[in-house]
């Protein structure tokens, strides 16, 4: 068959192919570029609105642990001329110690101040027609209330109002304790973030009212965003479910964007981070466009000298024989690349890129045989410090020197892997592991790393110690994912961090 026709003709078909082939790859790439594009402004997205509600909930808390004190002290002490002549100075010093706090006040049942941070007492202001007040006095729950921005009276400022309920001791409304958030420490905040030109991050109430906005604009403070796909979609979730991404039509100004969106833990308020999905593909469009007209000039250049493929047939075989030693080369150094880029420079350790790898592999393992899958994340304590002490040098000495117990004291069974997490943080898999397992290998190596004896005066042992979270899961399908261990061992490492460091514990 192939004799019946010309070479020219084979020549033909061979040129065509592989214009076709170009054109097919270049699609594809693409595509997977624009993919890998999307899959990456999630990533940032769900970035920043963890790094947002961690922020607003922290921000909370510590105001809410101040009205709790004076609550405390109140209804136990009473309103007594000596009680508020002690609690006002002790009042005035928590606003001083909290840089997001404008005020403290205490109101009586008539929204009359009794006393506060500022140490004036002016009957010209009552509070009794605010919402938070109104809400106190006709709910009996002692919990927190975290109300809408207001515009303060005192002050002028916008503010978002703490507040929590005051008793009396028959257990009637006796007024209200109330901490003012300075709305403009969310703001200062939210402006250090790269949203780029068309991006908005947002902090909303559970029951769709807007608190503050990113790019701020004072008009819409307070206003309802009930109506908008973000809030009803939102609102039709429930527990775990209610963390994720989506595309959305702004409410504010109609641009498209990827809505990343997260509850507090411990508020009924959540937090959404939306990058342009325009803006964000941009860059690939542009790139998209420069490769397309690329491929098609190639591909115009081989149809055009394609035509001289039969007068070069003499020296195909010495280009092919050239070709298969480029290829090899090639395949060579790819290989060699790929090793190089699945391991740290530093320690020596697998990578994050590999780390996510083996994690999604061992997962999936885990899921058909219906086995257990540890992690633990390891940090070592105090290393900003250590590196304003005695160098970035001497710190990355500290990460070899930690990295180097951990190969040796972690197992060498298929699937574990010990990886470098990202900065001093390192994450050990341990497919098959128990939590007790996976304990007993990290106590062996937080004891080794403080048995090197590694002087450290920026840490109040006086050595370099580690601190460690660790979490198991039996992972079943449709129900748990990847990034659940992850987030567990993270959060039993912060545990540790809270509790004193240089410990281990369990999620």
């Amino acid at each position: 068959m192939f004799k019946r026709f010309s070479i020219t003709f084979w020549a033909t078909v061979f040129v065509s192919v592989v214009c076709l082939s170009l054109v097919g790859i270049d699609v594809w790439r693409s595509f997977h570029a624009r993919t890998e594009q999307l899959q990456e402004m999630e990533r940032q997205g769900a970035n920043l609105a963890r790094a947002m509600a961690q922020q607003a909930d922290d921000t909370i808390k510590a105001a809410d642990i101040a009205l709790a004190d004076i609550v405390e002290r109140i209804e136990t002490e009473g309103q007594g001329a000596q009680v508020l002549a002690r609690l006002q100075p002790q009042m005035r010093a928590q606003v001083e110690n909290l840089p997001q706090l404008v005020g403290l006040f205490v109101y009586d049942e008539h929204g009359r101040w009794v006393v506060n941070s500022r140490g004036v007492l002016s009957q010209a202001y009552n509070n009794a027609d605010r919402e938070y007040f109104i809400y106190h006095r006709s709910h009996p729950q002692r919990g927190p209330h975290v109300g809408l921005p207001v515009i303060s009276r005192s002050t002028g400022k916008w503010i978002m109002p703490v507040s929590r309920r005051l008793d009396k001791p028959d257990g009637s409304f006796g007024g209200v304790v109330l901490a003012t958030l300075d709305i403009d420490y969310f703001r200062r905040f939210y402006e250090s973030f790269d949203l780029g030109a068309r991006g908005a991050v947002a902090l909303l109430s559970s029951d769709g009212v807007l608190l503050l906005r990113q790019p701020f604009d004072s008009t819409r403070v307070g206003s309802s965003m009930r109506d908008s796909d973000l809030f009803r979609h939102y609102s039709r979730l429930s527990g775990p479910a209610r963390v994720g991404n989506a595309f959305f039509h702004s409410f504010h100004d109609d641009e498209v964007r990827l809505n990343s969106f997260r509850p507090l833990e411990h508020y009924p308020l959540f937090v959404t981070a939306a990058l342009s999905r325009d803006e964000m593909l941009e860059r690939w469009r542009r790139d998209t466009f420069t490769r397309s007209i690329g491929v098609v000039v190639l591909a115009a250049f081989i149809g055009f000298f394609g035509k001289r493929l039969v007068d070069q047939i003499k020296l195909r075989a010495q280009a092919e024989a050239e070709l298969r030693v480029a290829r090899d080369a090639l395949e060579s150094a790819n290989r060699t690349l790929e090793r190089q880029a699945m391991s740290d420079g530093l320690t020596g350790l697998a990578n994050r890129r590999q780390f996510d790898v083996t994690l999604g592999n061992e997962f999936s393992r885990a899921m058909r045989h219906q086995d257990t899958l540890a992690f633990i994340m390891i940090d070592v304590d105090y290393f900003k410090q250590y590196n304003d002490l005695y160098g970035h040098s001497a710190g990355d000495e500290v990460l070899r020197a930690v990295s180097k117990l951990i190969r040796a004291l972690t197992p060498k069974r298929p699937g574990d892997l010990s990886a470098r997490y990202g900065g001093e943080e390192i994450g050990i898999l341990l497919p098959n592991t128990g939590i007790e397992g996976a304990r007993a290998v990290v106590e062996r190596i937080r004891a080794a790393v403080e048995n090197l004896q590694m002087p450290h005066s920026g840490s109040p042992f006086g050595l370099v110690t580690l601190s460690a979270g660790v979490a198991t899961i039996s992972p079943q399908r449709g129900v748990h994912e990847s990034a659940m261990l992850v987030e567990a061992a993270d959060k039993a490492l912060y545990a540790a961090k809270s509790a004193g460091r240089n410990q281990v514990c369990l999620a």
